[in-house]
């Protein structure tokens, strides 16, 4: 696989990745969404302090050719954010799974990040987006 999905987190369909820590999780971009966006040069943080939705957008996320849409993948309130996207958004694209994280947030429901992807159903996953672009 040409994209680095790392073992040990969860993954959104819609390509966002959860380091679960206790009841925070971090969230942040997977390599194969990074990849698709190209070179990124702005990103929108939520607020520290806000309420997020499982599903709903948390992030904007700006590139070269497109604007997405991060999307919380668990209902919480987000606890950190990581300022240096401000000044280095490019971080995303160099380190998405460390450096590049987007935020925090305090996990309201467990049970939501088992409904996540792992690595091996992710893989399949991004192997199925791929053969029907």
């Amino acid at each position: 696989m040409k994209y680095k999905v790392i073992d040990g987190l969860k993954y959104t369909k819609q390509h966002e990745w959860a380091r679960q820590e206790n009841s925070i999780a971090a969230v942040g971009l997977s390599d194969y969404a990074q990849d698709k966006l190209g070179e990124i040069v702005f990103v929108e943080l939520p607020d520290v302090g806000s309420e997020v939705e499982a599903g709903k957008s948390a992030a904007v996320i700006e590139s070269v050719k497109a604007v997405a849409d991060l999307y919380a993948p668990v209902d919480g309130k987000v606890t950190e954010v990581n300022e240096a996207l401000l000044d280095q958004p490019e971080v995303i694209n160099q380190d998405p799974y460390g450096e590049g994280w987007v935020f925090k947030v305090e996990i309201k429901d467990e049970g939501q990040m088992d409904a996540l992807m792992d690595k091996s159903t992710y893989e399949e996953f991004i192997i199925k987006e791929e053969e029907e672009e």
